[in-house]
């Protein structure tokens, strides 16, 4: 049967393929063998440039742009040649050895150099620079574009209803009014922090040998300070050098990245079954899509389907970026091969999180509020108006002022005219009063409406 998204195994690369399209040229196969690929031939050439490695001289105009157009030219079937070596060596990086040294023959300067390919490297220096430069750019690019656009998406609704004053739920009860817009500006400032830690994490990266101690460099260059050149060349893939590592880089940044990935799409599922609640209560109506279909039998309804599919894929994420961060940091002693398989599901992750990114996306342009209800919300709930009104007795000295409201509205609805008659009765200055008799559940929303029209963008 042949491989297509009717018959792939995985939703990512089969239902939702065209939601997952922009991480194939980075975290799918091709994408790996082409940075090992990169690595391979920088540090090549950086030990052609260094005047220690006296056997390998300065590469010339001809080589150097052979190994760019190598690289830059580098396809599927330059992969494919790849994975056909590797059938027989049986080891993935030595393939990409060996297909480097097939392509030097090409070039007469570097085909007398060719055992300079992979010099003094174990495979994982290749490896964990290839990762790292994966997550770099993919983050950098594919991941920072979808949540600059939930930020964007969240923000227009900040301030569209920052003053939309709402009944509040904690514990699912009545409660204390805020604004629309100030709910959402909650989440969009938790989703910032996670960002911004985003924004801020280190990508780090090795080269340094079998176990970490530049054993065979030294050995066949002694004179030469390894760890300078290890560092130099790190940093000049645009990645942060880590000198202290056994064969492997421990992942530690690694983890850092997926728990940061976690969190940020924990407070999505958040959010997405809080939209669904409301959905449910006709805070949000959803916009129609002409031809779609809501339930093959109620031909009225309009599921929140796009929140559900979020809150369900950001979970199977979330899931394996759990066991990303809690498995790659583990290797017995100086290294073993769990971290190899288990890397593979990179892009499995982060297909997951891509699919509800766009569903969140999708559900957010589809929302349109329905004031009248929220308004009547509002104005079925008068008793949450026990809370100022205790609260500025006891500001003047009235006995008991939690106790007397207490017994007016727990577990009751009261209408206006009820507080009114309460406020009436009670021994308080006039404006003091007027202020409460003045006061609506939908005007007692403290700085809600302020604090949301104040909210920024965000430059990362």
């Amino acid at each position: 049967m042949q491989l297509t998204p009717l018959t792939a195994l995985s939703s990512v690369d089969g239902r939702y393929a065209g939601r997952t399209e922009a991480l194939r040229p980075i975290c799918s196969e091709f994408g790996l063998l082409r940075r090992r690929l990169l690595v391979e031939v920088r540090w090549f050439e950086a030990l052609a440039a260094h005047e220690g490695v006296a056997e390998l001289p300065r590469l010339g105009a001809g080589a150097r742009a052979f190994l760019d157009a190598l690289l830059a030219g580098f396809d599927e079937a330059g992969a494919a040649r790849i994975k056909e070596i590797e059938t027989v060596t049986n080891h993935d990086v030595k393939a990409v050895e060996y297909y480097l040294k097939e392509r030097f023959a090409e070039c007469p300067e570097l085909s007398a150099h060719s055992e300079f390919v992979h010099f003094a490297c174990t495979s994982e220096d290749i490896n964990n620079l290839a990762y790292a430069l994966m997550l770099r750019d993919l983050h950098t690019t594919v991941v920072a574009e979808f949540l600059a656009r939930v930020d964007a998406s969240l923000l227009a609704l900040v301030r569209q209803h920052a003053g939309e004053p709402m009944l509040s739920r904690t514990h699912g009860q009545a409660a204390s009014p805020t604004t629309l817009g100030k709910e959402l500006g909650n989440v969009v400032q938790r989703l910032r922090r996670q960002r911004q830690a985003m924004s801020a994490q280190q990508y780090l990266g090795k080269i340094n040998g079998a176990v970490g101690n530049f054993n065979a460099h030294v050995s066949a260059y002694p004179e030469v300070d390894w760890p300078a050149v290890a560092k130099s060349f790190v940093e000049s893939l645009g990645l942060q050098w880590n000198p202290w590592t056994t064969q492997i880089e421990p992942h530690d940044w690694m983890a850092e990245l997926f728990q940061s990935m976690m969190r940020y799409q924990t407070i999505l599922i958040d959010l997405c079954r809080d939209l669904w609640a409301y959905i449910s209560i006709g805070y949000f109506r959803q916009k129609t899509v002409a031809g779609e279909v809501g339930s093959s039998t109620m031909p009225h309804k309009v599921n929140p389907i796009d929140f559900e599919n979020a809150e369900g894929n950001f979970g199977v994420a979330n899931a394996l970026f759990d066991h990303l961060a809690g498995k790659l940091p583990l290797s017995r002693w100086q290294r073993d091969l769990t971290d190899s398989t288990v890397l593979r599901v990179i892009g499995t992750a982060y297909g997951h999180s891509l699919i509800a990114l766009s569903s969140l996306l999708k559900g957010l342009a589809k929302l349109e509020v329905d004031s009248d209800r929220l308004a009547a919300d509002l104005d079925a709930n008068w008793e949450v108006l026990a809370e100022p009104i205790q609260t500025v007795m006891r500001r003047y000295g009235i006995e008991n002022p939690y106790e007397r409201l207490k017994a007016l509205t727990r577990g009751r609805r009261i209408a206006a005219a009820d507080l009114a008659a309460f406020i009436d009765g009670l021994d308080l200055p006039e404006d003091a009063r007027r202020a409460l008799r003045e006061l609506t559940p939908a005007s007692y929303t403290g700085n809600a409406a302020p604090m949301a029209a104040a909210l920024e963008d965000l430059d990362l």
